[in-house]
């Protein structure tokens, strides 16, 4: 029995559960489960039995579905088709529960909050720096010409080249390094794959770009050492997004190459599964480093315990969806997790969101991938 998809796909879901799981604890200070707090009342026994209750819940939930996996990736090993549905289901299960997990203590954190009144005798404020974009907030996108340089000569290599590539394309391999999906060769079919890949080079082109531009927030209770932690929070990320880019590039070409010259094939399974293994840890690593806005960044600044953030959570719908029509940001960290979300109430976002995704289903489609 092949124990290797197993033990591949264990190897990239149990980092994500751990960060699920891991996420209150890397979140701002200043909120908890999508509700604003004063920092002071982040290590109180209240919020720590409830991070610790929501570890456990989830921690609970994720061991149900890795064991799940691991049942039915033993039993039905032979059966990539339904490992793939099997996969699927699962997956959105557990996005749901988690999610119905999350809600129930966003609810609690409400309750807790209107009934402890922590604002009392708080002056409640926003901090702006007006130096804040003088800085350099994200690396330079001129770092992404690497990758462009490498997606257009694999287009001209494989054009031509075009005469050496079998009539029938290999699209899709199992774990023995079989191929289980063909499609007919054609200019299309054989430039699919970099076309794709200048799609997603300009989509981290674009977030490269928002991560520098994304809403300024500094918390008020200790500004300049918040704002020192969250122009490291955008650089660290910026350079993941680059360098990712720049990997998922090169891993892109080798796998176009593999249709022109002789490459292993369990290569072309096995690379992509160690680099999203490596891309995750990295991630967790780095959110665990960091924080949310660079929350877990050591500071050596003073602050201010009379001052504390204006309280903006009815903006925050399920403490997650931001909607304010008065705010012209476009882009701003998200109130749970790590990274950033987009301001549901401009028209602009959705369209923006909607020509990403759509762009990503069209694509394939009008190519037949």
């Amino acid at each position: 029995m092949n124990t290797i998809p197993l033990i591949l796909l264990l190897a990239i879901f149990i980092p994500v559960f751990l960060m699920m799981m891991l996420t209150p604890y890397l979140t701002r200070k200043t909120e908890s489960f999508g509700v604003t707090i004063p920092e002071e009342v982040y290590s109180s026994k209240e919020l720590k039995a409830m991070r610790k209750s929501y570890l456990i819940s989830t921690g609970v939930l994720s061991f149900i579905v890795l064991l799940l996996f691991s049942i039915l990736g033993l039993t039905v090993a032979n059966h990539e088709q339904t490992i793939s549905i099997l996969l699927t289901t699962g997956i959105a299960l557990y996005l749901i529960v988690s999610f119905i997990i999350y809600l129930t203590f966003h609810r609690r954190m409400k309750i807790l909050k209107e009934k402890s009144d922590w604002a009392a005798n708080k002056s409640q404020q926003v901090f702006i720096n007006t130096s804040f974009r003088n800085q350099r907030l994200n690396h330079s996108n001129y770092w992404f010409l690497f990758s462009f340089v490498i997606i257009i000569a694999t287009i001209i290599i494989t054009i031509q080249l075009y005469s050496l590539i079998p009539e029938q394309i290999p699209m899709q391999y199992n774990f023995a390094g079989e191929v289980t999906n063909w499609v007919d060769k054609s200019y299309r079919s054989v430039l699919s794959m970099p076309i794709m890949q200048l799609y997603l080079m300009l989509l981290f082109l674009f977030i490269n770009t928002m991560i520098a531009k994304a809403k300024q927030q500094i918390n008020a209770e200790k500004p300049e050492e918040s704002m020192h932690q969250n122009v490291i929070f955008r650089r660290r990320w910026s350079l993941y997004i680059i360098v990712t880019g720049t990997l998922l590039t090169i891993m892109f070409s080798f796998i176009q190459l593999s249709f022109i010259y002789p490459i292993n094939q369990q290569l072309l399974t096995i690379i992509p599964l160690l680099f999203s293994f490596i891309m995750i840890i990295w991630a967790i690593v780095l959110s665990i480093t960091t924080g949310q806005g660079g929350s877990r960044v050591k500071g050596k600044f003073g602050k201010n315990g009379n001052v504390i953030d204006r309280d903006d959570d009815k903006y925050w719908k399920l403490g997650q969806f931001y909607f304010n029509k008065d705010d012209p940001a476009f882009m701003l960290e998200k109130r749970f997790g790590v990274g950033w979300t987009i301001n549901y109430a401009r028209p602009l976002a959705w369209i923006i969101l909607l020509a990403i995704i759509g762009l990503a289903i069209g694509i394939p489609l009008l190519l037949g991938i």
